[in-house]
């Protein structure tokens, strides 16, 4: 199933120091008023390059869809924000 692709990405990017900062500098750029912009075309072809498979469908749904197999860590990237600066 696809959101489990998604969950397992997140998982690694939350288990994973260098991986995150590849996903960081590759899929996200400093926008407007210092707001992160993320690239889902860029996530999902990141992703599929540490072999996971799944759409900007699947990542909309991981992000907003609300489904309960995506753990709280998995989305909570603020730990993370000191790489954000």
């Amino acid at each position: 199933m696809s959101l489990d692709q998604v969950n397992a990405f997140y998982e690694v990017l939350m288990s994973d120091q260098a991986i995150y900062e590849q996903y960081h500098q590759k899929c996200c750029v400093k926008g407007l008023f210092g707001i992160w912009d993320w690239d889902k075309t860029k996530i999902v072809h990141f992703a599929s390059t540490l072999g996971y498979t799944f759409t900007e469908h699947d990542l909309d749904e991981a992000w907003f869809g609300g489904d309960p197999g995506i753990s709280d860590s998995s989305l909570n990237l603020s730990e993370y924000q000191r790489y954000m600066v």
